[in-house]
């Protein structure tokens, strides 16, 4: 008798275009380019923090700062301004530029540098650690500036990763662990002296050590387009191998497509969405999942809804 041949669904076919998307992101030479994105900024910005350090010193003085410290323990606020900052503003040697009329004026270049943890930088830099916690870091990527696109379960997304990484807080957070973004403001502060508004203290250098900081930040925008050209690569490919799943209906015809591509499937992956829901709905696992200081995965929340689903259908 011929062994029967396993039909798919839309929650089978769903299962395997993640074996296939997870295959083709790490394999794409792009996902090599953004993990060597990420390294390259990360060995230059050991340095620059070194590098502002010492500018901002040289412009700035410990002694002064500590002189307006002691003001400022004996007038308040009359005694000055300090501010722990890690945004700065360096300006290149003024240079003459010649409009289309033929009229010469000075210009002065300016180069903001940020050491801080911006929401898009964060989504692109710790985009592994995002995915690994069952969130979307492509989210904001996928459409492309395009803010008609963005839907409510855009707006989810966007507020479950700022939690993550710490642009968004809760009453529930937990205050005893930094977040990412708070562990980079933790990592590099310098006590200026001025206000908070880091526009309002511009730091001269020389030319050489201006285009130093463009590379900086361009190492830093780098980063995020390796994002977007990884995002894009996978993308590609995941939407052409969907339309091709819609067409198959047995798990051999994908099972086929995947030796052909040296992408490792096998029917168990099947099963464990609908194995790890029985076991997720034991009252004792289902109690702990649903306490409060219990923080579940994605998968676990899937779990569970789907065996309730299954629970309230067996029970009609």
């Amino acid at each position: 008798m011929p062994e029967k041949r396993l039909t798919l669904n839309s929650e089978k076919r769903k299962a395997i275009a993640d074996v296939f998307q997870n295959h083709f992101e790490q394999n794409s030479p792009k996902k090599e380019l953004h993990t060597k994105a990420i390294a390259d900024y990360n060995t230059a910005r050991t340095k620059m923090k070194s590098l502002a350090e010492h500018i901002v010193r040289y412009h700035q003085p410990q002694e002064d700062v500590d002189t307006i410290r002691s003001m400022i323990a004996k007038y308040n606020s009359s005694g000055g301004q300090l501010y722990n900052d890690n945004c700065f503003y360096f300006t290149a040697p003024p240079r003459n530029e010649t409009d289309s009329d033929g009229h010469t004026r000075e210009v002065v270049d300016e180069e903001h540098v940020k050491f801080s943890l911006g929401r898009d930088f964060a989504r692109s830099y710790y985009r592994d650690e995002i995915k690994a916690k069952g969130l979307n870091p492509d989210f904001h990527v996928a459409i492309n500036n395009n803010y008609d696109k963005r839907s409510p379960s855009y707006y989810t997304m966007e507020s479950q990763v700022n939690k993550f990484t710490g642009h968004e807080t809760s009453s529930n957070d937990n205050k005893t662990s930094l977040s990412y973004k708070d562990e980079w403001e933790k990592d590099f502060q310098l006590t200026t002296i001025g206000s908070s508004y880091c526009h309002s203290r511009m730091f001269a250098v020389d030319q050489e050590t201006f285009e130093t900081f463009k590379m900086f930040n361009s190492l830093r925008e780098n980063v995020i387009l390796c994002h977007q050209q990884l995002y894009e690569h996978v993308n590609g490919k995941m939407e052409k191998l969907k339309l091709g799943l819609k067409s198959y209906r047995y798990f051999d015809q994908a099972k086929a497509l995947a030796d052909k591509l040296g992408v490792v499937l096998n029917e168990g992956i099947l099963n464990e969405s609908s194995s790890m829901a029985l076991s997720v709905y034991s009252p004792e696992n289902l109690a702990s999942l649903l306490e409060d200081k219990v923080e579940q995965t994605r998968e676990e929340k899937i779990a569970i809804a789907r065996a309730i689903m299954q629970q309230q259908q067996s029970v009609n």
